[in-house]
């Protein structure tokens, strides 16, 4: 069970890491972290990739710092309610995806399915990066196989 602490709820840094508060879920922070990412991505859809991929980018290097500060605070590596990185790694999967409600609900499964088994090498990556880069990286490895997913699925239809 997930224990999220009070200062998700007081510390801005806190609340961002755990995905604007979806990271303290008490079970499946991180499907409840992912689902948060959606209306996010809604939003983003009608954006050109270059401002897409721009907002991503972004998201990632604060994201670093937001997911190393707050476990640092925590003492905790990659507390189970941190879920920035989950946003990151959702908006990855859904870049250049041809918008529609059923191509979101996918892509979260698919990023979901490759976030929880981990193949290699984000598995490598999850057990030997630290720090709030480590956080972050498999969820990015993660989207990129999702992402890759998603857009074979579309070529192949």
């Amino acid at each position: 069970m997930n224990r999220a602490p009070g200062s998700v709820w007081r510390r801005p840094t806190h609340f961002f890491a755990f995905g604007l508060g979806s990271g303290a879920a008490p079970w499946a922070p991180g499907t409840f972290g992912t689902l948060a990412a959606i209306p996010f991505y809604w939003l983003m859809a009608d954006l050109t990739l270059s401002w897409y991929l721009g907002i991503v980018f972004v998201a990632f290097v604060v994201g670093v710092w937001l997911c190393d500060k707050t476990s640092i605070d925590l003492g905790v590596h990659d507390h189970s309610g941190i879920v920035w990185d989950e946003f990151v790694g959702y908006w990855i999967t859904m870049a250049a995806v041809p918008f529609s409600w059923e191509a979101a609900l996918w892509g979260f499964v698919i990023f979901r399915i490759f976030d929880v088994f981990k193949p290699w090498p984000i598995r490598w990556a999850d057990r030997r990066v630290a720090g709030g880069f480590g956080i972050m990286i498999d969820d990015v490895m993660a989207g990129l196989y999702a992402w890759s997913t998603m857009h074979l699925w579309f070529w192949l239809h």
